[in-house]
């Protein structure tokens, strides 16, 4: 028996492989399935299943490529109601893969099909659970997002979690492993912890939720408090998983396709295409297309495109460096934007000897800001999470967070320099973009961040731990 986690950072998201004998299962896989069926060729085994653990909202899985292409049969627990063909299995269900066993234990509660599987090895004792978003290491997955779909309110699906959690997960052995789908950063929880497997023992000591004596009520009240509106586009990845989408080859055939400046700028502006500029942040400071979108790869990607991009099907034009195209292009379909046009061909650089207009940031290190303080302090904004701004702010810094970026707009001077800033420079830079977009050119990014502001010498609040916050 071999059992893989698959991890990727971006999503926070973990995808399971596990074989046994020839055969092998893949459970929420990622949306390009080709890596998971290179590996079982590798490995010299079938794919005898796709488990997938719930409608996933975050991002669109790969069960139906994955189906199509090996013929293993998806499988979700009771309540799915997926549009394409799927096995349905039922409650305490056996699978056999080899020479192990996965059990089907129904948990409801963060959405009402959820479903966790429990790996029963050679001799059938119990392994490890692979929990979806129904457990996380140090939290639960939220009970809000299936509210409206069910016709239930997140405190009763709330109390049906407990219910799951106490007679399908606890009575488990401390020894069996939790395999959960996501880690830190994901907006599918609020508490998790940064490490990506555990024990089951562990996390009884460790997660409130599986505190021994907590009653339901006090269970459902720490669940729900705290809860930060879910990202636009969750609803319609649901969609997505449900019916079904489009294969990703057809996707990066037509989004990894390379356009002229001429070609780009027709397109852009025939069709009102989104400009997304996916390169480092300094370099989209010093020269980018005007009123284009900075939203760096090498962030967290695609949940800010899902948290920013009202639309997965508006059209998208990429300014994306050399060889990193199709990563582009693959990133934005796994949260189900789809609808990339293509990319400009040369860059920035071409785009300039075409002799069309370019823009930038005004963007100054921390000591600049320092220098400058005592007559800037009130136009200071910053737009990390309001968690981190309570946790610990620069002195009489306005808090408007990158993900509500547009309601702050009326606060914003319109005329008079302003200073924008964030944890590290990433989401600063997402924000400016946006902002000159909205027509505020007086704006000046804040280089590297709250932590070189703070080793700057510019004046900050007492640092206050999060947790008790």
């Amino acid at each position: 028996m071999k059992i893989e986690q698959i991890y990727t950072g971006c999503l926070a998201q973990g995808a399971y492989y596990i074989h046994s004998e020839g055969e092998a299962v893949i459970i929420d896989p990622l949306r390009e399935v080709n890596p998971y069926i290179k590996k079982a060729e590798a490995d010299g085994v079938k794919i005898k299943y796709v488990l997938e653990t719930h409608f996933h909202a975050d991002f669109v899985s790969g069960h139906v490529t994955l189906s199509e292409k090996t013929g293993a049969p998806i499988i979700y627990g009771p309540n799915a109601n997926p549009s394409f063909d799927a096995h349905i299995a039922k409650d305490g269900e056996e699978l056999k893969v080899g020479k192990v066993t996965i059990k089907v234990l129904h948990t409801p509660g963060h959405t009402m099909e959820s479903t966790t599987y429990l790996l029963l090895d050679e001799e059938g004792k119990e392994h490890a659970i692979f929990t979806g978003d129904t457990l996380f290491l140090g939290d639960v997955g939220r009970p809000d997002l299936a509210q409206k779909a069910a016709d239930i309110t997140q405190e009763e699906l709330a109390g049906i979690l407990y219910d799951s959690l106490r007679s399908k997960i606890m009575p488990l052995p401390d020894e069996v492993i939790v395999y959960p789908a996501h880690g830190a950063g994901s907006a599918c929880g609020k508490n998790m912890m940064k490490e990506t497997v555990d024990t089951l023992g562990n996390q009884k000591q460790m997660n409130y939720a599986l505190r021994a004596d907590m009653t339901k009520e006090e269970f459902i009240k720490e669940v729900t408090d705290g809860l930060l509106p879910p990202p636009a586009y969750f609803p319609m990845n649901v969609q997505l998983n449900k019916e079904g989408y489009a294969h990703i080859d057809t996707v990066l055939e037509k989004g990894a396709k390379p356009l002229s400046p001429e070609m780009f700028d027709t397109i852009a502006n025939e069709i009102e295409a989104l400009v997304l500029d996916v390169r480092k942040p300094q370099e989209f400071a010093e020269a980018h297309i005007p009123n284009s979108i900075f939203i760096g790869l090498d962030g967290s990607f695609a949940p800010w495109v899902g948290e920013l991009v009202v639309d997965v099907q508006q059209p998208i034009l990429l300014v994306v460096p050399v060889g990193r195209e199709e990563e582009a292009v693959t990133r934005l379909a796994r949260v189900g934007f789809d609808n990339t046009l293509g990319f400009l061909k040369g860059g920035i650089d071409a785009w300039k000897a075409s002799g069309r207009e370019i823009d930038e940031v005004q963007s100054l290190p921390a000591s600049d800001l320092l220098e400058q303080y005592e007559t800037v302090k009130d136009h200071i904004f910053d737009v990390r999470k309001e968690s981190e701004y309570l946790s610990e702010h620069v002195i009489d810094a306005k808090n408007a967070p990158l993900s509500h970026i547009n309601d702050h707009l009326a606060s914003l001077p319109s005329e008079q320099p302003f200073f924008v800033h964030c944890a590290g420079g990433y989401r600063s830079m997402i924000a400016s973009s946006i902002l000159k977009a909205r027509g505020f050119h007086n704006l000046i990014d804040v280089q590297g961040g709250f932590k070189i502001i703070k080793e700057a010498g510019v004046p900050v609040s007492d640092f206050v731990c999060p947790t008790t916050l």
